[in-house]
């Protein structure tokens, strides 16, 4: 057993406040920019860089920074299979759409309510 002690303790409270990074997100589920994610994106892809020592240096787990590499590199990779679709999608008025189903042909304005649409395909599908 242990002698009571006769003197007064005394202790000092010390209270660590980290700074925040520049672009890093204010609440505490963080929510980085797409443009700081960009940047440390595009510096851990530089030949030779250390992508835990980059993840480090702002805070994130590496395996966040290794997520957000993949899914950069996917972004890039489907806007190059998809580039040739690119242009612009314009509203055409008196479009029509139409869906074939068996030998019937439904056709309707683009315009058309939806659960309309799918009250009369449920009803040609059962005739």
């Amino acid at each position: 057993m242990s002698a009571p002690s006769s003197g007064t303790r005394t202790f000092h409270m010390i209270e660590a406040v980290a700074d925040r990074l520049e672009g890093a997100p204010r609440q505490l589920r963080r929510r980085w920019s797409d443009e700081f994610k960009a940047q440390v994106v595009t510096e851990a892809l530089e030949p030779g860089a250390s992508v835990s020592a980059i993840a480090r240096r702002i805070g994130i787990h590496p395996s966040q920074l290794f997520a957000w590499r993949r899914d950069a590199r996917a972004e890039r990779h489907y806007r190059e299979r998809h580039s040739s679709c690119g242009g612009e999608v314009a509203s055409v008025s008196g479009a029509v759409i139409e869906i074939a189903i068996g030998e019937v042909i439904v056709r309707a304005g683009v315009d058309v309510d939806e659960a309309q649409l799918q009250r009369v395909i449920r009803a040609v599908r059962s005739a």
